[in-house]
């Protein structure tokens, strides 16, 4: 039996799984319910981490967002390897110092259990050339400067999940999944394949998020510093103020923003959400020449009816038709109308499951 321990960590929650295996694992489709699982504030990390490792585990999993460049999709980690993390996780201040947080709290309470860092881009690394280079200098370039992606944990599982449930072939079918929570993204799929993404070199490009801005014009930032922002108001800005919670100067959270429909900012937001998610699925289902599948998954994929009404409003102009009464009832599964020439899931979220398999690998 080999017990795998996963940590999820945001830049306010911390997720865990248990997955105990005592054999291979079923299809990256078929998950298991977890064997233990928690939810928690950052806050609370260290006493719900104590829980978690009360029962012995056999390794420790760890979702990171921005690794070194060069690194593998999945490595042990080590006091060398946490320091060049740390350095590399300044693109992505949000959610990697929390998991080297929790990395260093299961230190303390297990030292002889091993841990890995599992990237959370290594499954966009098929993007062709076009999709991961900039308008730049090509010296730029060459020193890594280039659109990574993230969620992939997400992305992958959602297309292989939603195949599953669509009844598609994952090797030939046309796939975009929308991974929508507090950070989202969308990714183009072809034959299980990411070929492009909507996040770039860092978790700030793309999708208006929950408190981050997504893809703003680089000359208004030239403006912004011009005037006297400094690079790191500049930064706490966009990471932190701007998004949802900028547009509406209500709240960040979906919710809020849905039940406060007598405030126009409130509206706002929300119309601004949804006209850059059907742009964007829009441009991806022409980057794979058409599309099959539509996948929706994360907190606001799974749970927010009426953002994926807006997402598919007018239907993409390719015919993609919800089903409002199974888009009303659905927690997973097909959510398209009969008519509609493009199948559409909502998938549940298992970046937990997907942690499980590579720890799993990594020990094989």
């Amino acid at each position: 039996m080999t017990r795998v321990l996963t940590v999820n960590a945001g830049s306010t929650s911390l997720k865990l799984e248990r997955y105990d295996f005592a054999a291979a694992p079923p299809p990256l489709a078929d998950p298991p319910a977890p064997a233990y699982a928690a939810q928690t504030t950052a806050a609370e990390a260290e006493r719900v981490l104590a829980q978690a490792v009360a029962e012995p585990v056999d390794v420790v999993a760890h979702r990171f967002v921005r690794l070194p460049d060069g690194a593998p999709a999945i490595f042990r980690l080590d006091r060398s390897a946490d320091e060049k993390i740390a350095q590399a996780g300044a693109d992505a201040p949000l959610h990697d110092a929390p998991a080297l947080r929790a990395v260093d709290i299961l230190n303390k309470l297990c030292p002889d259990v091993p841990q890995f860092a599992v990237s959370d881009s290594a499954f966009h690394r098929t993007m062709p050339p076009a999709a991961t280079t900039y308008a730049i200098p090509a010296e730029l370039t060459r020193q890594g400067l280039r659109r990574l992606g993230y969620h992939g944990l997400s992305h992958e599982y959602a297309a292989h999940r939603g195949c599953t449930l669509a009844g598609l072939d994952i090797k030939s079918a046309r796939v975009v999944t929308a991974h929508l929570g507090g950070g989202s993204s969308l990714c183009a799929v072809r034959g299980g394949a990411s070929v492009d993404t909507t996040m770039g070199y860092t978790p700030l490009e793309g999708l208006p998020m929950a408190t981050r801005s997504g893809s703003v014009d680089p000359g208004l930032l030239i403006h912004l510093l011009r005037a006297g922002t400094s690079v790191g108001a500049l930064e706490e800005m966009l990471e932190r103020r701007s998004g949802l919670l900028g547009m509406s100067a209500l709240s960040e959270d979906v919710r809020v923003l849905l039940a406060a429909s007598d405030n126009p900012a409130a509206r706002l937001a929300l119309d601004v959400l949804g006209w850059r998610l059907r742009a964007s699925l829009g441009a991806l289902a022409a980057v794979l020449g058409g599309v099959d599948l539509i996948v929706f998954t994360g907190g606001i994929g799974e749970h927010a009816v009426s953002i994926r009404s807006a997402a598919l409003d007018g239907g993409l102009g390719l015919g993609a038709q919800l089903n409002e009464q199974r888009n009303a009832k659905a927690t997973e599964g097909r959510i398209e109308s009969d008519t509609s020439t493009v199948a559409v899931c909502v998938v549940t979220a298992r970046e937990g499951w997907q942690l499980a398999r590579a720890a799993l690998s990594a020990l094989a």
